[in-house]
């Protein structure tokens, strides 16, 4: 059996290696060239006027814009650990990029570290609080089922003993499990709201944002014109300074 497969597999490499080699021979087999019918082009600079060489590129340079390239890596680095979408937008700072670069750096800084602070303290907030939700919803179900199993009656080793009704322990038991559920939601709104923060302030980053622009917004009147005479409106007057 052995030999029969070894002499498939022979086989095999010998019809692979004839057809490799009859395409190598027809590649090499050309057609050779008409001489005939060559032209030999003129120099340039013989004779007549000299023209000028001009030349135009058939690919243009795609303009990328640099916020959306920095908003793009600040998402995906929030993506994979909170908070490291602001290192990077603090490091562009660092870095000299974007039109807030040079400008109150300090608290620039100040501010995206106190963002990277509060996701985590927010984190550990509410992994606390779900730890302890946790313990305590524990707590009542086992004192539920121990009432269950004798007839109603308190567990005398438990935290609860005769103080509680079995209703309001249930209630709690639900109070606590409802609070697990809010905790876990909780954890996707502050995932999200990171992924978000560091794309805006990337964004940001590249605005233009100089004393150049300006509002202003002060009282003024509008004339309206009636055949009686004049006759003045109060309004409010915006100007944008570009």
């Amino acid at each position: 059996m052995q030999k029969i497969k070894l002499l498939i597999l022979v086989s095999l490499f010998t019809f692979l290696f004839v057809n490799l080699a009859n395409a190598q021979v027809k590649d090499t087999v050309l057609k050779p060239a008409d001489t005939s019918k060559v032209k030999v082009a003129k120099p340039i600079g013989t004779a007549g006027p000299k023209q000028p060489v001009t030349r135009q590129d058939s690919i243009k340079a795609k303009y990328v814009n640099p916020g959306k390239v920095a908003g793009r890596k600040a998402v995906f680095r929030s993506m994979i650990i909170p908070g490291w979408g602001q290192l990077y937008n603090m490091q562009l700072l660092n870095d000299g990029y974007g039109t807030r670069a040079g400008k109150s750096q300090f608290l620039q800084k100040l501010y995206t570290g106190g963002k990277i602070a509060a996701i985590y303290g927010g984190i550990t907030v509410l992994t606390m609080s779900y730890i302890e939700s946790t313990d305590q919803y524990n707590l009542a179900l086992k004192e539920l089922q121990y009432r269950n199993d004798h007839g109603d009656k308190p567990d005398p080793e438990g935290p609860f003993g005769s103080r509680y009704s079995t209703s309001g322990i249930t209630l709690r038991k639900d109070t606590y499990r409802r609070n697990r559920q809010i905790v876990l939601f909780s954890y996707g709104l502050v995932y999200f709201a990171n992924i978000v923060d560091a794309y805006v302030a990337a964004r940001l980053h590249f605005f233009n944002i100089d004393n150049n622009l300006g509002v202003k917004l002060m009282p003024s009147m509008i004339n309206s014109n009636t055949v009686y005479g004049f006759n003045a409106t109060p309004a409010l007057k915006l100007s944008l300074t570009f």
